[in-house]
């Protein structure tokens, strides 16, 4: 009886006692088994040179940016460019009706091309109409002069041939191009300058910038066109060209 009770103490005892056994002992599975536990207990607990995320509700929003109203000089700027657009975009409609007949009766194959730029040019014309009416500015008092010398103008080269009327294209759209080209550097400074103070670009203002891109590179597709169509080859087309460009 001594003897049994002797012999389960030792067992008990056998059963308790943690033996070190080499890992190449253990069984594969058993060494898996045993890594999957150590790397999920470590990846649990971060290391003190790792930073732990705030939680969302620890992030501070970003400060709203502020929207300030334009200055006075920014609010001229505008008034001015959009009252002189809108002359401009009125004589080349009534510079391409005047040319049109003219021009197709000679060379019917101008058709196509001159209805495509008349059209584009109505659409910036009404483009600058509903600008100066949404914004209340005031049109150009020389709006009869304006229609007689541009009517006159396309006429008169019309008359002087095919070469001659795209002569006048491509003065009129050199100097269009240029000028929206200065409208739109102006505007991307303001735009630059509003994001360096942190304040607000107004949805208007970037969608002026991307009108007046689209017009500037319609009217410098006329001048292409005009360029194609024999301009340069016009008689006495330096001088033509400087007179129209500087009228």
């Amino acid at each position: 009886m001594n003897s049994l009770n002797h012999m389960k103490l030792f067992s008990r005892k056998f059963v308790n006692q943690s033996f070190s056994v080499p890992d190449f002992l253990v069984p594969a599975v058993a060494q898996r088994s045993s890594s999957r536990r150590a790397v999920s207990t470590a990846s649990s607990i971060p290391s003190p040179s790792q930073s732990i995320a705030p939680s969302p509700t620890q992030k501070k929003d970003a400060p709203p940016k502020r929207r300030q109203p334009l200055s006075k000089e920014q609010r001229d700027f505008l008034d001015s460019a959009l009252r002189v657009n809108q002359a401009g975009e009125l004589a080349a409609t009534l510079i391409y009706t005047a040319q049109t007949p003219p021009l197709v009766r000679t060379h019917p194959h101008l058709r196509t091309t001159m209805q495509h730029m008349y059209a584009q040019e109505a659409g910036h014309f009404s483009t600058f109409n509903a600008l100066l009416s949404k914004h209340r500015i005031r049109p150009t008092a020389m709006y009869p002069i304006w229609s007689i010398a541009a009517t006159a103008l396309g006429w008169g080269t019309a008359m002087l041939g095919r070469e001659a009327a795209m002569a006048c294209t491509e003065a009129v759209e050199t100097e269009i191009g240029g000028h929206y080209n200065g409208q739109v550097r102006v505007l991307v400074e303001w735009m630059q300058a509003m994001e360096e103070r942190g304040e607000e670009v107004g949805a208007e203002v970037r969608a002026l910038v991307g009108e007046l891109k689209r017009i500037r590179d319609e009217e410098l597709e006329h001048l292409d066109t005009a360029v194609g169509e024999d301009a340069r080859e016009a008689k006495g087309w330096p001088v033509l060209n400087a007179v129209i460009r500087g009228g």
